[in-house]
């Protein structure tokens, strides 16, 4: 394990929240393929990571690890925390006359039916081996929110094209998170898949199913979202010369950086320590106003339960003095 990860910061979600009624519809000004891009996280996340949480949520009776243990609850906060947060941003969708509730009933389909609970279509899976093939579908998506993360921490081309600060805040927010906790789900399905001499294979038959899965839903999501953008006139479809021409400005991630993570993961000495880099995650949360608001919040609530505690405390202390400095009656 990398000295970086030794050194890593507890994992624990930050209560944040975003203001967005300054936040206009397409927030990359003059980009409106490159904003829906990004916009298909909002339409993704969602229900991905509330269905994250779920699975951790069954899992957790296999993890026999303390360190790892407390790693796993605190990932499921965060989650927890980004789907609320990103479920915000498609009411923000809505507020601009731009529905999303076609698009994300599929996607709620898919984690709810088709990955949930019970195999589909009544495939004879035991529980446990269903379990796992859960477990390595989540490593899997994380690799790549891993690798999504760190770029967007590094996007200066987003702050050249005047990207809304807002939305800005909460996709380096998220991603910082995601750099921060990029380890736990890989080492969750390593952990609980033990000795099993298929944990490997299954590793591999999961990332191979998830990349072209996430590759369909991300250029769906993107023609959906610009077909029903109402500011757009005519008959706007999506366009992957736009999209590179975005790419060519810095304002997505070149396809060999998001190809890239597929090899990687396919080595067997792989972890995902190897990715972005801890202190760049940092950094961004120790300057992110979402996240120093946060911070704030979390502190004053502290500070107020310890003042209560030190008045409890003082008042005790009077009393007791009270007592003691009182005189005892005599008998005569």
């Amino acid at each position: 394990m990398s000295a970086e990860l030794e050194e890593r910061h507890p994992i624990a979600p930050r209560r944040v929240s975003f203001d967005w009624r300054g936040t206009p519809l397409h927030w990359i000004p003059d980009e409106p393929t490159a904003t829906h891009v990004f916009n298909v996280l909002h339409l993704l996340l969602p229900a991905g990571e509330r269905w994250f949480v779920k699975v951790f949520k069954e899992s957790l009776p296999l993890v026999t690890d303390a360190r790892l243990l407390k790693d796993v609850k605190g990932f499921m906060g965060q989650e927890a925390t980004h789907s609320v947060q990103h479920s915000y941003v498609l009411n923000h969708l809505a507020e601009q006359r731009l529905d999303t509730g076609a698009y994300t009933r599929h996607v709620d389909f898919l984690f709810e039916r088709l990955l949930g609970e019970k195999p589909p279509w009544r495939i004879p899976l035991p529980a446990r081996r269903w379990l796992l093939y859960r477990l390595a579908f989540v490593a899997a998506i994380e690799q790549f929110t891993a690798v999504l993360g760190d770029w967007v921490l590094r996007a200066e081309g987003l702050d050249r094209a005047g990207a809304d600060a807002v939305m800005l805040d909460l996709l380096r927010w998220h991603g910082a998170e995601e750099v921060e906790h990029r380890a736990v789900a890989f080492d969750m399905y390593q952990h609980c898949g033990g000795s099993d001499p298929l944990r490997y294979a299954r590793r591999i038959g999961t990332m191979c199913v998830t990349a072209p899965v996430l590759l369909w839903l991300w250029a769906r999501g993107t023609a959906y979202l610009i077909r029903h953008d109402p500011q757009l006139a005519g008959r706007p479809r999506y366009s992957l010369r736009a999209h590179n021409r975005a790419v060519g400005k810095g304002l997505l991630p070149t396809w060999r950086e998001l190809g890239s993570a597929i090899p990687r993961y396919f080595r067997r000495s792989y972890h995902p320590s190897q990715e972005g880099s801890s202190r760049n995650a940092a950094d961004y949360l120790a300057t992110s106003p979402a996240a120093r608001e946060a911070a704030g919040g979390a502190a004053g609530t502290a500070g107020e339960a310890a003042g209560t505690a030190g008045e409890a405390a003082g008042t005790a202390g009077e009393a007791a003095g009270t007592a003691a400095g009182a005189t005892p009656g005599r008998r005569e």
